[in-house]
C-alpha cells in the first residue's frame, strides 16, 4: 500500500518535468484563481450588503440587520413581482421544454430536408439582440392584444428558452440508439408509447438540463419583459430595475443575495445532472 502524500491537494509532477514546467503550471492556476476572482467579486460583494444596517448602499458596513429581508417579504410591490416571476417562468419552462424536445427529436432524423435551415430559424433567438426582439414582439403583440397580458410574456419567455432546450436535447440525442425505437416498434408499440418508455428516460437528462436554462433565462429575463409586461405583470428583474431608478435601498441586495442562491443551487443540479450522463 502506497503512503498517503502529506498535502495531498498538491499536484504530483512526473519526472520529466522541469523547474520552468512547475513555474508556467503554478502561474496559469494563479491566472485563472484572479480571473474568477475578478468576474465573482461584483456579484458577491452584493451579498454583505443585504445584512447591513444602513438604509444605503455603502462601504464600510456601520452595523448589521436582517431589517432588509423583512421588508422584502413585508412589501406588496415584491410580493407582486415574486408572485409573477412564479406565474410566468414555470409556464414559459414547460412550453419552451415540450416545443424544444420535439423539436429536436424531430431534427435528429437523418431523412429530414433542410435540416440546417430548420436548426437556424429555431436558435435564431439565442444570437439576435434582445432589445430587437423586445420591439419585434411588441409591434406584432400589440394589435393582437397580447402586449400588457401574461400570455403574450408568458409566449415570448418560451421562445426564448426552447433554443436552450432544442441543443441539450439534440447534444444528448447524439449518442442515442435509434434500434432501442426500432426494437419497441416491432413489438407492437405506438410511435406515442415507444416515445415515452423509450426515448425520453435516455434524453431526460439533457431534457432536464434544457429544462432548467430555460426556466433561468425566463426568470432573469428583463429587455422584453419592459416591452410587453405592464403594471400588473412586472417580474422580479424588473422590479428590481425600476428600484435602482426610483430609489437604491439594501433591498435590492437582499433580492440579490436570494437569486444568487437560487441561480447557485439551478448550478449544482446541472452539475449533477452531467455527472449522471457521464
Amino acid at each position: 500500500m502506497l503512503p498517503r502524500p502529506l498535502f495531498p491537494f498538491l499536484p504530483r509532477f512526473p519526472r520529466y518535468a522541469t523547474l520552468a514546467d512547475k513555474i508556467a503550471w503554478w502561474l496559469l492556476r494563479a491566472l485563472c484563481v484572479a480571473v474568477l476572482v475578478f468576474l465573482l467579486a461584483p456579484i458577491l460583494v452584493m451579498v454583505p450588503l443585504s445584512f447591513s444596517g444602513s438604509s444605503f448602499l455603502v462601504y464600510p458596513i456601520p452595523g448589521w440587520s436582517l431589517k432588509w429581508y423583512r421588508h422584502l417579504f413585508e412589501s406588496a410591490e415584491w410580493a407582486r413581482a415574486a408572485r409573477n416571476s412564479a406565474i410566468v417562468a414555470p409556464a414559459a419552462t414547460v412550453i419552451a421544454t415540450a416545443l424544444g424536445t420535439l423539436a429536436a427529436v424531430g431534427l435528429a432524423r437523418a431523412e429530414l430536408p433542410c435540416k440546417g435551415l430548420l436548426m437556424s430559424l429555431l436558435i435564431a433567438p439565442m444570437v439576435v439582440p434582445i432589445v430587437v426582439v423586445g420591439v419585434a414582439t411588441y409591434l406584432y403583440f400589440a394589435p393582437l392584444g397580447l402586449a400588457d397580458s401574461y400570455f403574450g410574456l408568458i409566449i415570448v419567455h418560451a421562445a426564448l428558452g426552447a433554443p436552450f432546450v432544442l441543443t441539450t436535447v439534440l447534444a444528448t440525442l447524439a449518442g442515442f440508439d435509434h434500434n432501442l425505437v426500432r426494437a419497441s416498434l416491432s413489438l407492437g408499440a405506438t410511435p406515442l408509447r415507444s416515445f415515452f418508455r423509450v426515448t425520453l428516460p435516455v434524453i431526460a437528462p439533457g431534457v432536464i438540463s434544457g429544462a432548467l436554462l430555460a426556466f433561468a433565462t425566463s426568470f432573469d429575463e428583463v429587455v422584453v419583459t419592459l416591452f410587453l409586461a405592464g403594471a400588473g405583470q412586472a417580474t422580479l428583474p424588473r422590479q428590481m430595475l425600476t428600484g435602482i431608478r426610483e430609489n437604491i435601498t439594501p433591498t435590492i441586495a437582499a433580492v440579490a443575495t436570494l437569486l444568487i442562491l437560487f441561480t447557485t443551487s439551478l448550478l449544482l443540479v446541472l452539475e449533477w445532472l452531467r455527472g449522471r450522463r457521464a
